[in-house]
């Protein structure tokens, strides 16, 4: 993610808004780099020592996540739309409500990554939610 993660403080909401200017590419391209995301970040933290099998510094999982989030926007999402997602995939990967929780406290890449893809899945049903009522 470019040395994105060694930025302080938070480095994980640093790898969140990196991936912020996707939400204009619209729904597709954003799901498609959840994927992407995802299958990079499984074999890179499979390459990380067991001790070291979720170092702040990693972020990718948060780019999956978050452009989880991003693929439940309109594609002329606006900027309050894309603070929204932002905000409430931060707010759902710090606070770790179950099912993210239950990823969390699992060993392995696939785990690492899936608590996020969790977070940002929960943030894109309450964007999804919020668009249909507003």
């Amino acid at each position: 993610m470019g040395g994105v993660g060694r930025l302080r403080p938070a480095p994980g909401t640093w790898g969140s808004a990196l991936v912020l200017p996707l939400a204009w590419l619209g729904p597709g391209p954003c799901m498609l780099a959840a994927v992407l995301f995802t299958l990079a970040g499984v074999l890179a933290v499979g390459r990380l020592p067991r001790a070291q099998s979720d170092p702040p510094w990693v972020v990718v999982d948060e780019a999956a996540g978050q452009s989880l989030a991003l693929a439940a926007l309109a594609p002329q999402a606006g900027l309050l739309w894309v603070l929204a997602a932002f905000l409430l995939f931060r707010f759902f990967d710090i606070l770790k409500p179950p099912p993210v929780r239950w990823a969390d406290r699992r060993d392995g890449p696939v785990w690492v990554m899936l608590d996020d893809v969790l977070a940002g899945a929960l943030a894109a049903a309450v964007l999804a939610i919020a668009r249909s009522v507003l």
